[in-house]
């Protein structure tokens, strides 16, 4: 098994990243590659860093590791923390400057929670409240511009509830109608914020957000309590 995988690694090296160009196998073994990659993206690697990287991993699949896994295991969570505040730092200063400028915009409008709101075009339906289901079309990127996520590239809007979505967003699309779209500046108090999510959204990240009202679906009204039963005749 371990020789199959090594011959598959290998074969793949021979390969573009093109999936065209790859088998179904070599499509499932670069799957695992990109799932690696994933996970050590909260590390920020340099090329020489991640040259050491592939290293760990070939040298581990023939047995044969350079360090002792039992003293170096237990510090990769400590480097992944180190390396992820650093990111922090790195991202709150270029949120900042990205905020600052997004709030001079023409028609931007800066609430008490920081968020910068920006009408691309007026709706001329309602607008949600907080306990509502939305319906909508977005695309998120980070302040250099990188996107995270997109409901326009899946090809089909998405419907959720604004109980259940960042602060960001249950603020900005309150302020939408329906037919609207606008663009909103979040900064990551009201994001994300120390934590990030995941490998696509660093910690301290202030995210921009283009966002489609296309429809509303209102909460349910509570049922009309029954009024109480007249008291007994005496």
């Amino acid at each position: 098994m371990k020789k199959t995988f090594i011959a598959v690694v290998c074969a793949l090296s021979a390969v573009t990243s093109s999936a065209a160009d790859m088998t179904e196998d070599q499509k499932t073994v670069y799957a695992i590659g990109a799932i690696i990659g994933k996970q050590v993206s909260v590390f920020n690697l340099t090329p020489a860093e991640l040259e050491l990287v592939k290293k760990g991993l070939s040298d581990s699949t023939h047995g044969k590791p350079a360090v002792e896994l039992e003293v170096y295991g237990p510090k990769v969570q400590e480097l992944a923390q180190k390396r992820m505040a650093a990111a922090g730092v790195k991202q709150a200063a270029a949120g900042k400057a990205f905020l600052e400028k997004a709030a001079k915009e023409t028609g931007a409008v800066k609430t008490a929670s920081g968020l910068i709101y920006i009408s691309l075009k007026d709706g001329t339906g309602a607008s949600p409240t907080v306990n509502d289901t939305v319906k909508v079309h977005y695309r998120g990127t980070t302040v250099d511009g990188t996107e995270f996520d997109s409901s326009y590239k899946r090809g089909e809007p998405i419907e959720f509830p604004l109980t259940g979505v960042i602060k960001c967003w249950g603020e900005g699309v309150a302020k939408m109608k329906v037919g609207g779209k606008a663009r909103l500046v979040c900064p990551s108090t009201i994001a994300y914020g120390e934590q990030g999510a995941g490998g696509a959204i660093p910690p301290n990240a202030t995210l921009n957000f283009e966002v489609e009202l296309l429809g509303i679906k209102a909460a349910p009204k509570p049922a009309a309590s029954e009024p109480a039963p007249a008291p007994a005749k005496k």
